[in-house]
């Protein structure tokens, strides 16, 4: 990851611009850059991945533009090879190819992108900013109001708190300008169901889950893998063993007394003939880390945090302990597929709607819990289930077909992978587990008791009262709360809402948003 700052105006003294713009060095901890430009400040600290040398550092410049861009351009050199031919491209970074792509096409270059990115350009010719964000919200962005009217833009909260009395999130698929958001892509919109019967989607599903996992596997520095042994990650490191010559480096993490997933990521590490490492965590470890992972998070929501805690303590690791700067991980297959809730959708229109829900929102749960996890300790997220091609196919199945009709959530991606025998049986087929839970079941009931600890029943009506806005409804949900004001105070509306099952459909008006607490989960987590 990368770090990026852009700021309209120049009343607000330098100095105190660069302190709230290196809150984030972590994420580009190689070099970092401030400049003045016309019209304001642009930022960038770097985490060199593609073309480490000097010449990849930003902003890039192009006679009067400039660019800052925290992302990755897949498919960039066919691109690069052409603008070549009219430009003098210097480096061997993705980013660079941006302003002369700019110059070829305006802001209808973010439609044409294959690439998760944020960024902010400077126009010379027009003397305005620029900002996007790619279609799903992958890589971070905020933004809000300087008190002289300006607008800021950052890739994290942190770096706008003192600046701005409102932050929120930039929205996916948008670019601003002019002092307007403009949607230039919506991949969870549907204008027609793709209507092909089972064995042609889970052979095109197939098809572009490897392209996806293939295409995140360019990087000029060393890759590692985040594997559960859930289905999603066991999905991606199999596929990606394939594809390379080398056993790839795969990373676990579990509590020290009850961690269910170690034993399956194990089970698929020896499978597939990775290099394995299991990372081990105790009581004390999940409770010292919640107030930093409160921090770097920047949100107050149950699921994200419990999640996060395992996913913090395992990269933090792999940042000590090893020389990886890439890591791929498998998040968004559960909500093109499902999560054990959505059995209880009441009908395919309404399993599709929710699906389209959780991809407009996934920038504010699970992909801002990767970002931040991973980025915090100087590494670089890849998404391969949120490969543009892939999501497009995805939400364009006809979602009858999508619906558990087999007693197996994920049925399709699962048949789509089963000729491959590239996972064992019991992997491929196994129900699936909530994250947070199977860390170890003990690591959600230590964050539960020491919230008991924290309030009395008393304490909790008082406190939790105070909140107008999304009002903590548990001794738990308050205590995130409070961390999460001790850090952003006042900007609580950077999330929308409680991640939760939809409460709506009979069997999901729960009061915990873990899996645990529905009545088919079953097996799930054993």
């Amino acid at each position: 990851m990368c770090s990026i700052f852009g700021i309209e105006g120049k009343t607000i003294p330098e100095e105190t611009l660069r302190k709230g713009f290196d809150r984030t060095v972590s994420r580009g901890p190689d070099m970092s850059r401030f400049v003045e430009i016309p019209c304001g400040y642009l930022g960038f600290h770097r985490l060199a991945i593609m073309g480490l040398d000097a010449t990849g550092m930003q902003p890039f410049q192009l006679d009067d533009d400039y660019v800052v861009c925290n992302g990755e351009l897949y498919g960039f050199r066919p691109l690069r090879s052409r603008l070549m031919e009219r430009y003098d491209l210097i480096s061997r970074s993705d980013c660079e190819i941006l302003l002369p792509l700019y110059r070829e096409y305006g802001v209808e270059m973010f439609k044409t992108l294959d690439a998760e990115f944020a960024l902010i350009l400077y126009d010379g010719k027009q003397d305005k900013l620029i900002a996007a964000r790619d279609p799903i919200g992958i890589r971070p962005l905020y933004y809000g109001e300087l008190p002289d009217g300006g607008m800021a833009f950052a890739s994290e909260p942190k770096n706008l708190m003192g600046l701005c009395e409102t932050i929120l999130p930039f929205p996916p698929g948008c670019y601003w300008m002019d002092g307007e958001f403009v949607r230039y892509a919506d991949p969870a919109h549907v204008d027609q169901f793709t209507m092909k019967d089972e064995d042609y989607v889970c052979a095109k599903l197939r098809r572009l889950l490897i392209d996806g996992v293939e295409k995140r596997l360019d990087a000029d520095a060393p890759i590692g893998f985040l594997l559960s042994g859930g289905l999603d990650s066991s999905l991606v490191c199999a596929i990606a063993q394939g594809l390379l010559k080398h056993p790839i480096k795969t990373f676990a993490i579990g509590m020290d007394i009850d961690a269910i997933d170690l034993k399956y990521a194990r089970m698929v590490a020896d499978y597939i003939g990775s290099d394995h490492t299991e990372v081990i965590i105790s009581e004390k470890d999940v409770l010292e880390a919640l107030p930093a992972v409160v921090e770097l998070l920047g949100t107050w929501d149950i699921t994200t945090i419990r999640a996060s805690i395992g996913m913090y303590l395992v990269c933090k690791y792999i940042h000590e302990h090893t020389d990886i700067r890439v890591i791929l991980t498998g998040e968004i297959s559960d909500e093109l597929f499902g999560y054990k809730y959505t059995d209880f959708a009441p009908n395919a229109a309404a399993f599709q709607e929710e699906a389209e829900k959780r991809i407009r929102e996934l920038h504010m749960y699970d992909v801002l819990r990767a970002d931040r996890c991973i980025s915090v300790n100087s590494l670089e997220a890849r998404v391969p289930f949120g490969d543009l091609k892939f999501v497009r196919y995805a939400m364009s199945i006809d979602p009858e077909l999508k619906m558990n009709r087999h007693d197996m959530g994920k049925y399709l991606i699962r048949k789509a992978f089963a000729g491959d025998h590239i996972l064992p049986e019991e992997i491929l087929w196994r129900q699936k587990a909530a994250f947070s839970d199977a860390v170890g079941h003990s690591m959600v009931s230590d964050l539960k008791a020491l919230a008991e600890r924290t309030y009395t029943d008393a304490e909790f009506a008082e406190k939790a009262a105070k909140y107008d806005y999304c009002r903590p409804f548990t001794k738990e949900s308050l205590m995130y709360r409070e961390i999460f004001e001790r850090y952003y105070p006042g900007q609580a509306r950077m999330i929308a809402d409680f991640w939760m099952p939809n409460k709506t459909w009979p069997g999901c008006d729960v009061d915990d948003p873990s899996a645990r607490v529905l009545s088919n989960y079953g097996d799930s987590g054993k």
